[in-house]
């Protein structure tokens, strides 16, 4: 066979190598189309045109090769310019503007982008600069311009209806949700997100843009604290994301990983996550998201393992999810009382970028540290600022700011943190359940402390809010502030109900020392063993110190001497392991002792 006829043969297969590596493409066959230009990459016979290296792009980020995506999206970027195709330079730069971003290397990022404003910014009006118009929207937003946010939405969405394309109308309705809840109109921009929401669990968009929007709404819907959406959509973007095959084994084996990335490896960080073939790189994200909404439903277990799976899955790109997943672990652990493993899981969150509060705050306080608990809580608020985007991420500091101030008999600095949760929250048509509910607890919290007989309407309203939205837990928690409530009014047959009922709920969760302490309180604590060692003496002298009681005070309540009082104070704090009146006073209220 002469030579000619072999190289004619070569280049009819490479030729039929890109074409079916295309036709994959269009089937969204990502590992398919991967392995197809993979192969014929390392053997050309001939060059790919900028269309097929944008192929290979997505080809290579869809299965996990995040370092060969980039590399192909430079080449696609230098092929357009030598065609003088502006619109397609354009779009290639944008993306290289995105995927530089999420690798963390935002001057890279800010030179594309610029390069893409500079291929578009003088042509008619095309669908790429959807994508600018989108961008424009997020700085204006970030500025708190929402004015002009609106108006490059606006546009944007009148680039996609140009287009027909419903991939960009989706995003632009998703755009339109996110600078319409950012300027407070919270009804129209819930709407705007429905609207994009049906296009995707319809099925009508692509692949790209419906893990993308799953994303984008998710973290919307927790943040604006739309308990419900997040259930819904978090169910539909797992069953999108799941495999189309059953009984295969996950990936990396049943154990959870000793941390992050960053922790088994300083540098790993900056290499490519590479995702199994076949594997959804939007999977982990996505049940990064699953996982806080697990841990809300109260089914813990599952959000533990589900945690430890988003940190295996989750792209390079995207290690905020792992951060997210490991903060709601630490969260299940403090409440199970897995206080040691709390602390390992909050400190990886922290390593992957993610401030752990108020968990770390409370974990602090559980372990008897509560100028620690304030002092972090405090600085978390203080970096938060306004509440801006995620209301329910302030909410929650608020939430926690409330108990660890009444831990420290700092009811004016409780009463603060509730006053500002209960204005957040909002009232009648306006209000948010989920913070509704976050609200009526800590009002209840503070009346109760304050020893008034108002305590018990907001906290009936607490504990209907939380059950109206499964969350067990919290109503467990606002249970055991009722039967204090009904006890300071005399039921003492109301008190006993509400704490069965909270020591049942927290047996069924797991939540070991709170079901302890529902249980020492319904029997009174006359037979119980008391923590930390202490004596029934120094117990009673803790419980004085706990409400305020001097050594004086003290000595007459219980007619001994201030200097015994003294000698149980010393060694209270010895066998607690704290150094102050205030710790102690924590530990007491930590441990079911007042």
């Amino acid at each position: 066979m002469s030579a000619p006829t072999i190289r004619t043969r070569h280049t009819a297969a490479a030729a039929d190598a890109v074409e079916r590596a295309r036709d994959a493409a269009t089937r969204e066959s990502w590992t398919e189309a991967y392995e197809l230009l993979h192969a014929h990459e390392r053997h050309p016979s001939r060059g790919l045109t900028a269309d097929d290296l944008s192929v290979l792009a997505d080809a290579a980020w869809w299965s996990g090769h995040l370092d060969e995506s980039v590399t192909a999206r430079l080449r696609a970027h230098a092929a357009f310019l030598a065609a003088d195709d502006h619109r397609g330079a354009g779009l290639a730069s944008w993306w290289l503007h995105y995927e530089y971003a999420g690798l963390g290397r935002p001057a890279a990022a800010a030179g594309w982008l610029h390069r893409a404003r500079h291929h578009l910014a003088d042509l008619p009006d095309c669908p790429e600069q959807s994508f600018l118009a989108w961008t424009d929207a997020e700085e204006a937003e970030a500025h708190g311009d929402h004015a002009a946010a609106l108006a490059a939405v606006h546009r944007m969405t009148g680039l996609a209806l140009a287009s027909g394309s419903p991939d960009l109308l989706a995003l632009s309705r998703q755009a339109e949700s996110r600078v319409l809840l950012a300027a407070g109109r919270r009804a129209e921009g819930l709407a705007r997100l429905d609207d994009a929401m049906c296009a995707v669990t319809a099925g009508e968009l692509s692949g790209m843009f419906t893990g993308w929007l799953y994303c984008l709404a998710l973290t919307q819907c927790m943040e604006a604290a739309d308990f419900a959406r997040a259930v819904e959509w978090t169910n539909a973007a797992m069953e999108w994301c799941a495999p189309p095959w059953t009984g295969r084994p996950p990936p990396d084996g049943p154990d959870a990983p000793d941390g992050p990335a960053s922790a088994r490896d300083p540098g790993s960080a900056s290499l490519p996550m590479t995702v199994p073939s076949g594997e959804n790189p939007f999977r982990g994200v996505c049940r990064a998201h699953r996982v806080e909404v697990l841990d809300l439903l109260g089914a813990w277990a599952l959000a533990e393992a589900e945690a430890r799976q988003a940190c295996r899955e989750v792209p390079v790109d995207c290690l905020e999810s792992a951060a997210a997943a490991y903060y709601a672990a630490g969260d299940v652990q403090r409440r199970q009382g897995r206080l040691d493993a709390a602390a390992v899981s909050y400190g990886h969150a922290h390593e992957l970028g993610r401030i752990p509060q108020p968990g770390l705050a409370l974990l602090r306080l559980a372990q008897g540290r509560a100028d620690a608990a304030v002092a972090g809580v405090e600085l978390a608020l203080a970096c938060r600022g306004a509440p801006d985007h995620d209301v329910l991420g302030r909410a929650r500091l608020l939430a926690a700011r409330t108990e660890v101030a009444l831990a420290v008999r700092d009811v004016t600095g409780a009463a603060g943190a509730a006053a500002e949760l209960d204005a957040l929250a909002g009232d009648g048509a306006g209000a948010v359940p989920l913070l509704r509910a976050l609200a009526d607890t800590a009002v209840g919290s503070v009346a109760l402390a304050r020893k008034g007989s108002d305590a018990l309407l907001p906290l009936r309203r607490a504990l209907a809010g939380w059950l109206e939205l499964r969350v067990p837990y919290e109503a467990a928690q606002v249970r055991m502030l009722l039967a204090a409530a009904d006890r300071a009014a005399g039921d003492e047959e109301g008190a006993r109900l509400e704490l069965g009922a909270a020591r049942a709920a927290f047996e069924r969760l797991g939540a070991v020392p709170d079901a302890r302490r529902a249980a020492a309180l319904l029997t009174g604590g006359s037979r119980r063993r008391l923590p930390g060692g202490l004596t029934a003496r120094e117990a009673e002298v803790l419980r004085l110190v706990a409400e305020g009681g001097t050594n004086k005070d003290i000595a007459r309540a219980l007619v001994i001497s201030e200097h015994t009082v003294a000698r149980h104070l010393n060694n209270i704090f010895a066998k607690l392991g704290v150094g102050s009146r205030a710790s102690a006073t924590a530990y007491a209220y930590a441990h079911g002792l007042v």
